[in-house]
C-alpha cells in the first residue's frame, strides 16, 4: 500500500451521512416527482422565506435522529492523524442552533477541522462546490444523487488536468435502496463503508 506524505482532507455531508437518516430514503421520489410533474431542475432546492415555512424545515430535519454507525471509526481515524476532517452541511442559516447542536454531540473533544453550514443560504450544490474549493479536499462525502452528479461533472475538467500520481478529487455517495440501481464507482451502502474506503487510500 502507498504511503502518502500529507494527510487526506475529507469533507462530510452532514444530514444522511454523518448522521443516521432514515426519510432519506424518500430522495429519488421527491426527485422524480420534481423533475415530472414540477418540471424543476433537482439540485435547486427550496428555501424557506417565512417563520412558518423555516419551522417546518426545521421539523423535517428532526428526521436526523442519531450518529450514523462509523462515526467512531472515523473519529479514530482522525486522532490517528490519518486524515483532516470537516463538516459541510449545506443547512440553511435558520438551522443554525440545531446545527451547532449535533456538532457538540458527535464531537465533543473537537477533533474535527472545521464544522460548515450554509449561513448564506446558497443553493445547496453551488455551497457544497464552493467548499470543496475553499478546503482543498481530496474527498467529499454525499447523500444525495443529484448534488454528487454535479460535482462529479463540475470537477471532471479539473481532475483530467492534474499531473500523473497526484490525488484525483473524489466525491463518494452514500446511496439509499431505491438509487441503488445507478452506476457509480465511488458508491457506498452506509458511513462504515466509506471509512473503509478511505483507509485504502492511506
Amino acid at each position: 500500500m502507498k504511503t502518502r506524505n500529507k494527510q487526506l482532507s475529507v469533507g462530510f455531508d452532514l444530514d444522511g451521512v454523518i448522521l443516521y437518516n432514515p426519510a432519506r430514503i424518500a430522495r429519488p421520489i421527491i426527485a422524480f416527482f420534481k423533475k415530472y410533474f414540477l418540471k424543476r431542475d433537482t439540485t435547486k432546492f427550496y428555501y424557506p422565506k417565512n417563520t412558518l415555512e423555516q419551522c417546518f424545515w426545521s421539523f423535517l430535519h428532526k428526521s436526523s435522529v442519531w450518529p450514523a454507525p462509523g462515526i467512531n471509526d472515523l473519529i479514530r481515524l482522525i486522532k490517528k492523524n490519518k486524515i483532516k476532517a470537516y463538516v459541510v452541511s449545506a443547512r440553511y442559516e435558520s438551522l443554525k442552533s440545531d446545527f451547532n447542536n449535533w456538532m457538540k454531540k458527535i464531537d465533543p473533544e473537537k477533533t474535527f477541522s472545521g464544522y460548515y453550514y450554509n449561513d448564506k443560504n446558497d443553493q445547496p450544490h453551488l455551497y457544497k462546490e464552493a467548499m470543496i474549493k475553499k478546503l482543498k479536499l481530496d474527498i467529499f462525502v454525499e447523500d444525495n444523487w443529484d448534488i454528487v452528479a454535479h460535482l462529479r461533472d463540475k470537477f471532471k475538467a479539473q481532475n483530467s488536468c492534474l499531473p500523473a500520481g497526484r490525488a484525483k478529487l473524489k466525491i463518494c455517495w452514500i446511496y439509499n435502496i431505491f438509487d441503488r440501481y445507478i452506476h457509480y464507482k465511488y458508491k457506498y451502502s452506509s458511513l462504515t463503508k466509506v471509512i473503509e474506503a478511505i483507509k485504502l487510500d492511506l
